[in-house]
């Protein structure tokens, strides 16, 4: 396929997206036209022939002229002719870039080959369907099977599969996620399969510690059911070092470390940056964080049992998971080895939740708890640490869970220029009341939470009545926690009087941390495609009655 000029892609996609025709046909119909080729810099036009940058461009217009016209003599075709007609043969001979990747749903064929680079969940992940049908995947991630996804698919249809072959696949398969716990009836559930779920805001700060069962539940792939007895850590020692497999029993026989840890997911209100413009990601509100009291051995102990020295800080600490997906692929994080080795850290392999054993949904038997960092690097259900000179080479931290400009989309991000999330920025949000809600004239009362990441503690919240324009101090309520230690979250109330004559109240909070950072007003100038990180100034809205 020809390199075209960076100058007429765009154009040229936009092009195809009015008419409906995919993308590689224009560009197979402009294949023979030399201009589209990669300009220089210094190319400019001019009438002389001599000029290759004015050819360039004008073989640049004319080569869009013969994509419309093609677009125009393939859209009658299309019209006068029936849905090419494939075998499962033909399906399964195109599963590579080579011959292109074709997959099926139901009785429809699609060439995804331009999407597979573009697949939130990685290429492998959609290439494991190549050459065959989605079904079964789509039955382990059901999360595809809504409008949008198949919106998006129809883009890449190309025919339909012969009627003798068009019925569903049969292959039986055992559902993955048939051993996932029970769950609590309160939990506001994003997704089933895999679950993930969080508390409703009148119950997450009903209590500074969050209960187990309403605990927010985030999972990537079907919940592990892991036999205590039998459970082994695979710790990989240095060189002149040694390995470590360490049992249940064996990590109760290193100190025992207790500490509270608030966690939050990365795409917590999420939902507010949907509402600016669409994103990729679970339709979080604010409760994708809790707090909890952990206990269990620390990190570095169990490091330098292994032979590490305290003070080495040039290497990442990587993680695996015990859950995976069909390809064996097992959820990884790290962070850095200069954090895991710090004793004032206290970063834990955790055991216990609340006084009790790890509930299955958080990591049981054992799970990383990383205080102050984004909940994407507290690991659950841990099976292997190792030190390596680079970070994890798993998709969520490599390809997921970093930030970018507003400006970048799907079609622009590049994923190596943004380094991966670690600590979070200040956080606050409204539990009490809640949008929409309608609150008696005279005095409203307004609860909330307010977190920073890093052990940056919050130091006050404001809010407001009225949008902004006037503030109140709310009072702080919680632990008290050692400077640069500040793990867990702070709740928060305010009692003030509703202005006389007021019909709505727009409520507002903002929190700030020990290092004076603020939260942002509005949310656009932080809208990234991932909907992560979204921390701007919480916002409800409440009538009054007299």
């Amino acid at each position: 396929m020809l390199l075209l000029n960076r100058a007429v892609v765009p154009g040229l996609r936009q092009a195809c997206r009015l008419k409906s025709t995919p993308l590689r046909l224009c560009i197979q119909a402009c294949s023979t036209d030399d201009s589209f080729r990669p300009h220089r810099p210094d190319s400019t036009f001019s009438g002389d022939s001599s000029s290759t940058g004015g050819w360039r461009v004008m073989g640049t217009l004319l080569g869009l002229g013969a994509v419309l016209a093609y677009h125009d003599h393939w859209c009658r075709a299309a019209q006068d002719s029936k849905p090419r007609i494939y075998t499962k043969e033909e399906v399964s001979s195109h599963k590579s870039q080579k011959t292109g990747i074709w997959v099926t749903l139901g009785s429809e064929v699609f060439d995804v080959t331009e999407f597979v680079d573009l697949h939130p969940g990685g290429p492998s992940k959609l290439m494991l369907a190549a050459g065959g049908p989605l079904e079964p995947f789509w039955s382990l991630y059901a999360f595809h099977n809504q409008p949008h996804v198949r919106e998006l698919l129809a883009q890449y249809k190309i025919g339909e599969l012969s009627p003798e072959e068009s019925v569903p696949p049969t292959l039986e398969i055992a559902d993955p996620f048939a051993d996932d716990p029970v769950r609590h009836p309160a939990l506001k559930v994003n997704s089933q399969r895999p679950f993930n779920a969080e508390p409703p805001p009148e119950l997450l700060t009903e209590n500074y510690i969050t209960p187990n069962p309403i605990f927010f539940t985030r999972n990537h792939m079907p919940v592990p059911n892991v036999d205590p007895d039998t459970y082994c850590l695979h710790v990989v020692g240095p060189p002149g070092g040694q390995s470590l497999s360490l049992s249940l029993d064996d990590l109760y026989k290193f100190p025992k470390h207790e500490i509270t840890v608030t966690l939050q997911c990365a795409g917590n209100r999420r939902s507010d940056m949907n509402k600016v413009k669409e994103v990729k990601g679970l339709e979080w509100r604010t409760g994708a964080i809790s707090t909890a009291r952990w206990a269990g051995a620390r990190l570095c102990d169990v490091l330098v049992q292994a032979g590490y020295q305290l003070g080495e800080t040039e290497a990442h600490v990587c993680f695996e998971g015990l859950d995976s997906d069909p390809t064996g692929t097992t959820y990884g994080a790290s962070i850095p080895l200069a954090r895991a080795m710090d004793p004032e850290a206290e970063v834990l392999l955790a055991y216990e939740m609340n006084g009790q054993p790890l509930p299955r949904d958080h990591g049981f038997p054992v799970r990383v708890v990383v205080p102050g960092v984004v909940g994407a690097r507290n690991v659950k259900w841990l099976g292997k640490v190792s030190v390596e000179p680079e970070e994890s080479y798993s998709h969520w931290q490599q390809r997921d869970y970093k930030g970018f400009s507003p400006s970048v989309d799907w079609d622009t991000v590049d994923f190596d220029s943004a380094p991966s999330i670690q600590e979070l920025p200040v956080q606050s949000a409204i539990t009490e009341p809640q949008d929409g809600d309608t609150i008696q004239s005279g005095e409203v009362t307004v609860k909330g939470y307010a977190w920073s990441g890093g052990g940056r503690a919050v130091i006050r919240v404001d809010v407001s009545l009225d949008g902004g324009l006037t503030w109140h101090t709310a009072e702080l309520e919680g632990e008290k926690q050692p400077p640069r230690k500040a793990w867990a979250w702070r709740l928060w109330h305010l009692q003030a009087p509703v202005p006389a004559g007021q019909k709505e109240l727009n409520i507002v909070c903002k929190a700030v941390d020990d290092s004076y950072n603020v939260q942002p007003d509005t949310v656009a100038p932080i809208w990234n495609l991932r909907g992560v990180l979204s921390n701007a100034w919480h916002r409800i809205r409440v009538h009054v009655t007299q």
